[in-house]
């Protein structure tokens, strides 16, 4: 298969395995998905016909779908064996743990992406550097990922006693993390600046070529009404990176 050597895979940690059936679960039944988090990467990745894309955190294959319903080739990659078993229908998969990509051959794909992952890696340096060795020069890299914004530790909406909601930044400017709640279990969510995601990317070779930041949708707060008067507040980041 064309990118991928046979040398074997080791995974590391099987914390993602414990929570899989929930994601299953969790994403089936939040439109916000289908209707905000997949356009905008797919915007940003812009797949061109018979190209070879990575799906970095493929789950159970929902963007894999959208790239090869293009024209494009697509290989996933994920911890979670149940969700490769959905994920293969759409193309070639590899159970891997991130940012470890040392089963791929150098510069074999021509993009690669990523959808609500990386803000669950500890190491974005090591994303960046895997990601670049594996992608051609002038190949692309895309990504969505939880606001910094909100994920800095201790963040949160206040509302003032005029009723307007505010946003308390929290440790911003830290380097930490939070666990969420995740069914029976809780997921990691590691917080780092734009600063050091742009600087990371770039000490690894990528060229930033365009971000998006999105608030919540008129969709998202007619659906939750306890989120109005927070469509101001940064919720999403998207970026789009060539490949040096």
């Amino acid at each position: 298969m064309t990118g991928i050597q046979t040398s074997a895979v080791t995974v590391r940690g099987v914390s993602w395995d414990r929570i899989d059936s929930w994601w299953l679960e969790e994403l089936a039944g939040d439109p916000a998905y289908d209707e905000e988090i997949e356009p905008l990467l797919m915007s940003l990745l812009k797949p061109e016909p018979h190209l070879l894309y990575l799906d970095l955190g493929c789950g159970e294959g929902r963007l894999m779908r959208s790239v090869t319903a293009l024209g494009s080739r697509v290989v996933g990659c994920d911890l979670s064996q149940l969700l490769l078993s959905q994920a293969r229908q759409f193309g070639p998969v590899v159970r891997c743990a991130l940012p470890s990509l040392k089963w791929a051959k150098p510069a074999s794909f021509d993009g690669a992406y990523v959808g609500l992952v990386l803000e669950h890696l500890r190491d974005e340096k090591a994303f960046f550097t895997s990601a670049a060795n594996v992608v051609r020069s002038n190949g692309v890299l895309a990504i969505v990922i939880n606001h910094p914004v909100w994920t800095a530790p201790n963040s949160s909406p206040i509302e003032d006693a005029g009723g307007e909601i505010l946003w308390r930044p929290g440790t911003y400017f830290g380097r930490g993390f939070s666990r969420e709640p995740a069914g029976t279990d809780k997921v990691t969510f590691y917080h780092r600046t734009m600063a050091d995601l742009v600087n990371s990317a770039s000490a690894a070779g990528w060229d930033l070529q365009h971000m998006e930041e999105r608030g919540l949708s008129p969709e998202q707060v007619k659906r939750v009404p306890d989120l109005e008067g927070q469509e101001h507040i940064p919720r999403v980041l998207g970026l789009r990176w060539s490949r040096r």
